[in-house]
C-alpha cells in the first residue's frame, strides 16, 4: 500500500487563547461549507474515496438481509389500531390504521409524498378517539419537522403545514378540537445563531390560524430547554416537563384543566431544581403513577394522589432493583386481580415482570421470545387484559408480541413481513475489567461454527447520554459475521445499561472512563484470542464518533482501522454548531475554565500529532446534518491526512441530502456496504 496523494488543505496559523491556554485551529476555514475552497476540497476528497475504497463489497447481502422489513408497536384508539410497517421492497416504513374488523389502510407513505425518498416521517400521534392524526415530516435529513393533521376516515389534511416543530410532542385534548404542542420561536425574534433553540409550549385549536395559538409555557426559561407535554386520557390533567438540553434531570409541573382555563392552565410544581428524571401517568383507577430515578438511579415506580403529586407524597409501588434498570410499565386492569407489567433491562437484556397493581408485589414474569430487546409496552388506553411489545435480538427482525394476562401467554402478533435467510451466529456476553477496575460487559457475535483463532473484528461503542446498547437485528452485523468476522458491542460507561450512575460515570469530568472502557474492551478481545491489533477495526457514530476519534488519537497502536461517523471531534468549539449548545450538560463547556480543561484533555482534533502512524480511517458525514455539523470530520480528516506518517489511508465519505437520523433503505445499504468494505480491506477479512 502506498500513501495516498491527499488533496491540498491549507494550514492557517490560527491559535486561540482560551483561559490562558493556546489552542491551535489550523483548518478553521473548513467550518464554512459554502466557501469555494471548502467545496473544492470536498470534491477532491470524494474522488479520493471513490479511488481508494475499492469495489463495494457486502451490498448485495446487506440488501437481502434488509428485506426482512419491519413492523412497529401498535397504538390503540377505540376500535382503531395504528402501526407502521415496511415491506421488503419499500424504502421507508408506511403508517397504517386498521379498523375493528382488521381492514388496513395506509395513512402516510413517505414515498408517495416524495418519490425521491428524501422525505421522512419523524413522528405521529393519533388523537384520543382515533379520528385525527397529527404527523410530522422533514426533507433531506434536516429533521426540521413540519406538522400536519389528517382526518383518519378520509385521509384528507385538515391542518398544516405548521413549521418549526422539530422534536415536538403532541398532547391532544379529548374530542380532537385542540392540542398542546412545542414550537420554536420565529427566527426573526431570536439572534441569528440561536434559531435552533428557544422552544415554547402552545395551545392550538384545530382549524384556527397558528397566529392565534396561545403560548402557555416556556417564556423566560433557558433557550436550550426541551419541553414535554401530555394530557391524561380523561382530559383532566396536563403535564409539562422541561429538560435543560440533554441533561439527565427535568423540572415537572401539572395542572388540573377542570379548575383553570385551557389557555391559562394553573401549573403547579411537582419537581423543580432536583437532579433526577421523573414522569407521571394518571391512572384509570384515580391514582397517580410516578416513574422516577429520584433516590433510585436504576428507576422505581411510586404512587400518589393526583391532587398531591409532590415528592413527599410518593409511596413505592415497584422499588428499585439493584441489578436491573426499570424502563417502562403498562397497566392491565380488566382482570379479577389488576396487574402492572414492568419492563426492565438487566445488563442490557430485556425482561418484563408482573406485579399486583394494588400492592406492587411481584407475581410473575411475561414470557419473551428470547434474550433480546423489548420495545415500549403498549396497552389499550381504556384498559383491558392485553399488552403489546416489540421484540428483536441479533438474529430476529423486529416482531410485535401480544401478552394476554388472562391466559398468561405471549404470542406473535405481527412479524416483519419479509422472509430472510439469517446466518447462524453465536452471541455471548462477556465481562472484562477496565483500567480503574470497573467491570464492563460486552456482546460478542461470531460465526456459529467458527474455529478457534483470531479473526477480523469490529468493536462498536457509544458511551453517552444514558443510551443503552442492547441486542437488535442488524443487516450489517450479520453480513460481517457471515463473511467470517466477529462483531463486538461494548456497554461502556456513559450509557444507560446499568442505570443513571453508570451514565454519570462517563460524562463531564469522567468522560475519559468511556475511552478507557473502550481500550480495555479491545485489549480483552486481543488477550482472549478473538482478534489481533492488525485485525481490529473500531466503529462509532455521533457521540460514538467522538469515542473512536479519541480512541485513534489515544491508542493508535491498538487499532488497524477506524470508521468515524457523524462525529463530534473539535470539543473546544462544538457548542457553536448544530445542537451543540444542548450537550454542554453532558460534556461541559469550554467557557468554563475547569470544564475547558476536561474537554482539552481528550478533544480528538487537538490531539492529532505529526509523525504518528495512524490507523486507516474513514470519516462518514452527512451534508444536511443539523445535529452534528460535518465540519468536525472535515477538520479532523485534514489534520490526520497532514500528520500521519504511514501509508494507511485517511478517507472522507461526504454524503448529500441526508442527515443525522432516518434515511431510505437503499441509502442505508450503501453506507453500510462502504463502511464494511473499508473495514474488511484494512482488517484482512
Amino acid at each position: 500500500m502506498t500513501r495516498p496523494p491527499y488533496p491540498t488543505a491549507r494550514r492557517e496559523d490560527i491559535v486561540d487563547l482560551v483561559h490562558g491556554t493556546p489552542v491551535p485551529d489550523p483548518y478553521r476555514w473548513l467550518e464554512d461549507p459554502d466557501s469555494p475552497e471548502t467545496k473544492e476540497w470536498l470534491l477532491a476528497q470524494a474522488g479520493l474515496f471513490a479511488e481508494r475504497n475499492g469495489p463495494q463489497r457486502f451490498k448485495h447481502r446487506i440488501t437481502e438481509l434488509l428485506r426482512s422489513g419491519s413492523v412497529g408497536t401498535p397504538a390503540w384508539r377505540g376500535d382503531r389500531c395504528f402501526f407502521s410497517r415496511r415491506t421488503p421492497d419499500q424504502e421507508h416504513a408506511v403508517y397504517y390504521v386498521a379498523d375493528a374488523g382488521g381492514a388496513e389502510r395506509a395513512l402516510i407513505d413517505p414515498m408517495e409524498i416524495d418519490p425521491s425518498g428524501l422525505t421522512t416521517l419523524d413522528a405521529v400521534q393519533p388523537d384520543k378517539e382515533g379520528r385525527l392524526l397529527a404527523y410530522q415530516i422533514s426533507v433531506g435529513g434536516t429533521e426540521e419537522s413540519v406538522l400536519y393533521v389528517m382526518d383518519v376516515a378520509t385521509g384528507t389534511r385538515v391542518e398544516g403545514p405548521i413549521d418549526r416543530c422539530r422534536y415536538s410532542p403532541i398532547a391532544w385534548l379529548p374530542g380532537g378540537e385542540a392540542f398542546y404542542y412545542v414550537r420554536r420561536l420565529p427566527s426573526t425574534e431570536v439572534p441569528e445563531n440561536e434559531s435552533q433553540f428557544h422552544r415554547r409550549v402552545y395551545l392550538h385549536r384545530v382549524g384556527t390560524s397558528t397566529e392565534d395559538d396561545v403560548m402557555i409555557f416556556g417564556q423566560g426559561l433557558k433557550m436550550t430547554n426541551y419541553y414535554g407535554v401530555s394530557v391524561s386520557r380523561d382530559g383532566r390533567w396536563l403535564q409539562v416537563s422541561a429538560h435543560e438540553g440533554t441533561a439527565p434531570r427535568n423540572d415537572l409541573w401539572v395542572a388540573d384543566l377542570t379548575a383553570s382555563p385551557l389557555d391559562r392552565p394553573d401549573l403547579r410544581v411537582v419537581q423543580e431544581g432536583v437532579d433526577a428524571q421523573t414522569g407521571l401517568v394518571f391512572g384509570r383507577d384515580g391514582r397517580l403513577y410516578v416513574h422516577t430515578d429520584r433516590d433510585a438511579p436504576r428507576g422505581r415506580v411510586c404512587v400518589a394522589d393526583p391532587a398531591e403529586p409532590g415528592h413527599e407524597h410518593w409511596r413505592d409501588l415497584v422499588p428499585e432493583d439493584p441489578e436491573a434498570v426499570l424502563s417502562d410499565f403498562a397497566i392491565l386492569d380488566d382482570l379479577e386481580r389488576p396487574v402492572m407489567l414492568v419492563g426492565w433491562t438487566r445488563h442490557a437484556i430485556s425482561e418484563i415482570t408482573i406485579h399486583d397493581l394494588a400492592t406492587g408485589e411481584r407475581v410473575g414474569e411475561v414470557p419473551t421470545p428470547g434474550l433480546g430487546s423489548i420495545g415500549g409496552i403498549a396497552e389499550r388506553p381504556e384498559g383491558g387484559h392485553e399488552a403489546w411489545f416489540g421484540y428483536t435480538d441479533n438474529t430476529t427482525p423486529p416482531t410485535i408480541q401480544r401478552y394476554d394476562a388472562r391466559t398468561g401467554e405471549t404470542t406473535l402478533w405481527a412479524a416483519s413481513p419479509g422472509a430472510v435467510d439469517v446466518p447462524a451466529v453465536r452471541t455471548s456476553q462477556v465481562v472484562y475489567r477496565s483500567k480503574d477496575g470497573s467491570d464492563v460487559r460486552m456482546l460478542v457475535i461470531s460465526p456459529a461454527d467458527a474455529a478457534e483463532g483470531p479473526r477480523p473484528t469490529i468493536l462498536y461503542g457509544y458511551g453517552g447520554f444514558g443510551l443503552s446498547m442492547t441486542p437488535g437485528y442488524s443487516a450489517s452485523i450479520l453480513a460481517w459475521v457471515e463473511a467470517g468476522g466477529v462483531y463486538a458491542i461494548a456497554n461502556l460507561r456513559g450509557g444507560g445499561e446499568e442505570g443513571e450512575e453508570w451514565h454519570r460515570a462517563g460524562m463531564l469530568a469522567h468522560k475519559q472512563n468511556v475511552f478507557d472502557d473502550f481500550h480495555a474492551a479491545a485489549e480483552h478481545l486481543i488477550a482472549t484470542g478473538v482478534t489481533t491489533p492488525a485485525q481490529l477495526g473500531i466503529s462509532g457514530g455521533s457521540n460514538g464518533g467522538l469515542l473512536v476519534g479519541a480512541a485513534l488519537t489515544q491508542r493508535p497502536d491498538l487499532y488497524a482501522a477506524v470508521v468515524c461517523s457523524a462525529p463530534l471531534l473539535d470539543m473546544i468549539r462544538y457548542e457553536r454548531f448544530g445542537l451543540g449548545a444542548t450537550w454542554n450538560v453532558e460534556y461541559g463547556s469550554a467557557d468554563d475554565p475547569e470544564q475547558f480543561a476536561w474537554l482539552r484533555a481528550y478533544s480528538p482534533y487537538h490531539h492529532v500529532k505529526e509523525g504518528v502512524d495512524y490507523p486507516a480511517t474513514l470519516f462518514t458525514v452527512f451534508q444536511s446534518d443539523t445535529r452534528v455539523h460535518p465540519l468536525h470530520a472535515w477538520k479532523m480528516c485534514a489534520a490526520l491526512q497532514h500528520a500521519t506518517s504511514g501509508d494507511r489511508p485517511v478517507l472522507l465519505r461526504n454524503e448529500a441530502e441526508v442527515g443525522h437520523g432516518a434515511r431510505s433503505v437503499s441509502r442505508s445499504a450503501d453506507l453500510s456496504a462502504d463502511t464494511l468494505t473499508f473495514l474488511a480491506r484494512h482488517t484482512g477479512l
